[in-house]
């Protein structure tokens, strides 16, 4: 951390002199660029598409009549860029000289399969997806708006080889697997920081309002070579809207859960851009208020209580052509309750589990690039402090109280240079050095529970990427020492692309990755189970969980006349050392049922993926996913302690086959309609004595929940716009019907959709 602060300080006289050289720059130069942007096929001008002079931080956007304007633009030559979501992106040389104005115009053709556009988190430098060393997916909010997903977990499920299930009747706990594994086997990301802690990561995925959200960025596959511990299975890395013209914009959704339990969403978003477009300011809200819902009737919540308020705003300010300076802040307070007589306190209840959350993040970045794009610097930190009170109790516990302290810090700094010709062809160097710091305090008293932890994690990380449109060969290394982990660890990476046409992209990887033992992890929230409450604990001897993964894929694209294609078939293996597993112990303890966390024997993970996009107009679209996989042990694992009951291969809720399908359709002007549905196959599922008799291991029957949505704009003069929908999720009621009933049953006997048969409707209301 020193030397990050270091390099800071000496970096800040440069600055400071660059500052002032382009500030001069901007005031003279009088050089402007103006055009607009209309669609290929129709002549339809194009609003709200984003215009970018490569290589510096100058942008701006087209109004609603589909114009731009660019002024007082540093002299040279430029690469002049519109993108936009469901767009080709296009981009011009052009000779910005002083004095004059230009005019530059573009017509777009739709990409209705999304194939272009930029990510980051490929290669921790902005790559277009199409060149990407490894298979980036992006999550747009077209996917959150079509399938009514309210926040983060809810549209996850809508790609390929991701699944998100709730783990817990009654406070909710979900967790997202990447490829089979595990939620602690992921890593999430908050604009490529890795915000989410142990403790946010509990219910963190619902947390996330979906308003929020600019796009999601997914890599599976071992990622820890690029982002730290804990991205075996894959990162997901959540980006953030970033204000790029003016708009106001709320709404409101009303959702009936089987037509008895009412979750009300308020949401709004608006943003202000200067008039020069050097500084912008996006905020961000929602308001969710969701009632208990009791499936069975039995007096047991299924569905807990959510009472929570979001707010937030991203902002920039480019002080050069060259450098730029962003900030990013969220607050949640979240109540949210499970269990039964859920107007009483909790000690009161027969089960209660309450988790009471305030929760501040945010971050701060600066970039600063040379005026040809070789040197690109960029200087970060990010924190997040989490406050909860708690209670996990059953058989009215007046001790089952608690209160958790969290807190975050993560800072760094990146370099990156792209060389016109290292060894055998251009590549792009990146280096970086990070320091993340979590501090957490855990007290539960009437179970004899404290937790001090404190891991601090010291990183650096060096790539190399050899780059043309037909072939890239990346080689890649992250060190990070961990304070719980004696010897640092070293994670590698190669990643290959080669494209003997445009079209057809052949991608190979091979990743290693970590966990790192610690004493409070995902799983360790409290549950109840047969009356009791179930305490994890930690093995002394808990040793590093290590992986090594593979992947090859083969993308194709292709047009036949007004229909686009394109087909991805990944193959994927990766093999866990020392996987952590749960398994029951006997204590004297007779109050409560202890699981320990050890090291289980090594276990492989291997499967296919396969997504298509097929757009036959461009009024229409299809797209589909599904995953085939195996999760094994090599040696059978026990997950109960009864001697009866046999240990079990299989990773537990790790499906064979599971998949998405949307499809959107635009019959005619301002009315849209989506259908979209998930499909989940048998799964494995431990069930523990309580309501019934004796632990017994279950397979699930499989599921498909299907969603239709309807939406209707109404324009309403110049800017203004109505949008009034609604629809129903899990159409055909694909539910589960075996729920434990009672005070002694297992609340973590769940598995299948989250939601049964609900119907929703809403309004959404904006100025452009």
């Amino acid at each position: 951390m020193k030397n990050l602060l270091t390099l800071i300080i000496l970096l800040l006289p440069v600055l400071y002199c660059r500052a002032e050289e382009e500030e001069k720059i901007k005031k003279t130069t009088d050089a402007n660029i103006n055009g607009h942007v209309i669609l290929k096929e129709t002549g339809e001008h194009l609003p709200f598409l984003t215009i970018l002079l490569k290589g510096t931080n100058i942008g701006t956007a087209t109004d609603e009549s589909g114009h731009y304007f660019l002024k007082n633009l540093p002299l040279g030559k430029y690469t002049l860029r519109v993108q936009g979501v469901g767009y080709k992106s296009i981009e011009k040389e052009i000779n910005i000289v002083k004095g004059k104005t230009l005019e530059v115009n573009f017509e777009l053709e739709e990409d209705v399969v999304m194939l272009e556009g930029a990510v980051i988190t490929a290669n921790r430098n902005e790559t277009d997806r199409r060149e990407a060393p490894v298979v980036v997916n992006v999550l747009s909010p077209k996917i959150f708006e079509n399938t009514n997903s309210v926040c983060l977990s809810q549209g996850l499920n809508f790609q390929p080889g991701l699944r998100v299930e709730n783990n817990c009747q009654n406070c909710g706990f979900q967790q997202v697997r990447i490829n089979g594994l595990d939620g602690p086997y992921s890593q999430i990301l908050i604009d490529s920081r890795p915000m989410c802690s142990s403790l946010a990561g509990v219910y963190g995925l619902e947390q996330i309002p979906a308003n929020m959200i600019e796009r999601v960025e997914i890599l599976r596959g071992g990622g820890s070579a690029l982002f730290g511990a804990n991205a075996i299975a894959g990162t997901i890395n959540i980006i953030t809207k970033e204000p790029l013209y003016n708009y106001f914009q709320i709404g409101h959704t009303i959702s009936a859960i089987n037509g008895d339990s009412f979750d009300n969403v308020t949401s709004f978003n608006g943003a202000i851009v200067s008039e020069q477009r050097n500084a912008g300011i996006h905020l961000f809200g929602m308001v969710r208020d969701r009632q208990p819902y009791d499936h069975d009737s039995d007096g047991y919540s299924e569905l807990g209580e959510i009472n929570s308020t979001t707010l937030g705003f991203r902002t920039y300010y480019k002080p050069t052509h060259f450098s730029k300076l962003s900030m990013e802040y969220h607050h949640i307070k979240e109540f949210r309750r499970g269990g039964n007589n859920l107007d009483l306190p909790p000690h009161e209840a027969d089960v209660a589990e309450q988790a009471d959350h305030n929760i501040h993040g945010g971050g701060l970045n600066y970039t600063l690039s040379s005026k040809d794009y070789k040197h690109r610097f960029n200087a970060y930190t990010s924190l997040q402090n989490i406050e909860r009170k708690s209670y996990y109790g059953a058989g009215q516990d007046p001790n089952a109280y608690g209160r958790t302290k969290d807190f975050t810090v993560v800072g760094g700094a990146q370099y990156a240079y792209d060389f016109d010709n290292l060894l055998f062809m251009p590549s792009v160097l990146t280096m970086g050095i990070e320091f993340s710091h979590n501090k957490l305090h855990d007290k539960m008293l009437g179970y004899n529970r404290e937790i001090n932890q404190e891991v601090n994690v010291y990183s650096a990380y060096l790539q190399n990427e050899w780059k043309t449109a037909r072939f890239s060969f990346l080689l890649g290394g992250r060190l990070d020492k961990n304070s719980n982990v004696d010897n640092p660890i070293f994670s590698p990476r190669v990643n290959i692309r080669y494209n003997p046409v445009t079209d057809l992209s052949f991608r190979a990887s091979y990743s290693e990755g970590f966990r790192a033992p610690q004493t409070y992890d995902e799983d360790l929230h409290v549950a109840a189970v047969g009356g009791e409450v179930t305490l994890i604990q930690v093995a002394e001897d808990l040793k590093t969980e290590k992986s090594r993964s593979y992947s090859a894929s083969v993308d194709y694209y292709t047009t036949l006349g007004p229909v686009q294609i394109n087909l991805l078939v990944e193959g994927f293996y990766t093999r866990l050392r020392n996987p952590f597993v749960l398994e029951e112990i006997e204590t004297e303890d007779e109050e409560n049922k202890i699981l320990e966390r050890r090291n289980g024997s090594d276990a492989k993970v291997k499967g296919i993926n396969i997504e298509g996009r097929i757009a036959p107009h461009k009024s229409a679209q299809i797209q589909f996913g599904a995953t085939l996989q195996s999760s094994k042990y090599a040696d059978p694992v026990a997950w109960s302690n009864d001697p009866e009951v046999a240990p079990c291969r299989k990773l537990l809720r790790s499906p064979d086959e599971y998949g998405y399908i949307t499809l959107s359709l635009l019959p005619f002007k301002n009315f849209s309609a989506a259908l979209s549905g998930t499909y989940t196959g048998s799964m494995y599922v431990g069930h523990f004595a309580g309501y019934i008799e004796k632990d017994v291991l279950k397979k699930t029957s499989s599921f498909f929940d299907g969603t239709l949505k309807l939406a209707y704009d109404i324009k309403i003069g110049s800017g203004y716009t109505i949008q009034v929908n609604g629809g129903v999720q899990n159409v055909f009621d694909s539910y589960q019907n075996d729920f434990d009933k009672g005070e002694f049953r297992d609340s973590g006997y769940i598995y299948g959709p989250g939601l049964p048969r609900t119907y929703f409707a809403g309004i959404k209301f904006g100025i452009f």
